[in-house]
């Protein structure tokens, strides 16, 4: 199938997948499908999908991760390359744009507690395009991860802060993603949330030493949604990594800071530069 002929066929398989939503008017336009086709994904809670169907969309996906543009290491400067005294600068990027393009070993998730992703539809959260633009088996993977955790912690385990989950990446192009639940900022920003967030940080490296993971990217954990001060952030995950790179100065690669905003690059490049 091409493109379009995939895209058509897995609005109306996810339509009827969906029972609620099966006698849904299908839009003409190729972007008002999209959008029906993410938003069904995004709603769907983890059970069986036909392999078939799987195929179909693990081909469609795939494809349009490479329309968006697939971004290799060797595309990436380190910071060394740009004039950065750093310590660790030949081993530490600054990348701004979109972390579901970035082809490494892993990419970090800023998740919540229940691991499942994202549910509300078409959501521009981290979360929500991570799933989305790695499949439905992302989400079924994090729910038989977390239904494993239940049966030895109980029915209403959820993931602590700042512990985190590694998962496959499938369609995406990085090989593994690393979820993990930041700390939020509900009032004011206290030492003991400062900590948790740079136990984020060295948790995920320590996890991506233990699975033989050597390039990775850190999203900028905790600064949406969960109100962690971006600027105060910054400081904490450039340090934190410093730290590790200290202590473990030849087990990883390459460590990209991941940026969206130009807020947070700048940030970070007062930090790093």
């Amino acid at each position: 199938m091409n493109q379009k002929e995939c895209l058509d066929y897995l609005v109306e398989q996810f339509k009827e997948d969906s029972g609620e939503y099966r006698n849904l008017k299908t839009p003409s336009d190729t972007e008002g499908k999209k959008r029906i086709l993410r938003s069904l994904m995004n709603i769907r809670m983890p059970r069986k999908m036909p392999s078939s169907v799987i195929a179909v969309q693990d081909e469609y996906l795939q494809e349009r991760n490479r329309e968006n543009g697939i971004v290799t290491l060797d595309e990436i400067p380190t910071i060394a390359s740009r004039g950065s005294r750093h310590d660790f600068s030949d081993q530490l990027s600054i990348w701004q744009g979109d972390i579901t393009r970035l082809s490494v070993d892993a990419i970090v998730n800023a998740a919540n507690s229940q691991m499942l992703g994202c549910f509300v539809p078409m959501h521009t959260c981290i979360d929500n395009c991570i799933h989305t633009f790695a499949g439905i088996q992302l989400r079924a993977e994090c729910n038989r991860q977390m239904n494993l955790l239940r049966t030895r912690y109980g029915s209403d385990y959820e993931q602590p802060t700042a512990v985190p989950m590694l998962t496959k990446g499938y369609n995406l192009p990085a090989k593994h993603v690393v979820h993990i639940v930041g700390p939020i900022v509900q009032h004011a920003l206290t030492p003991e949330l400062e900590e948790d967030l740079a136990a984020c940080y060295r948790n995920t490296l320590d996890l991506c030493v233990e699975n033989d993971i050597t390039t990775m990217a850190f999203c900028c954990i905790s600064t949406g949604v969960f109100r962690f001060p971006n600027k105060r952030a910054a400081e904490i995950a450039v340090k934190t990594v410093t730290d590790w790179f200290t202590a473990h100065p030849d087990k990883m690669e390459r460590v990209i800071f991941n940026v969206f905003k130009d807020e947070d690059k700048k940030y970070y490049e007062e930090e790093l530069f």
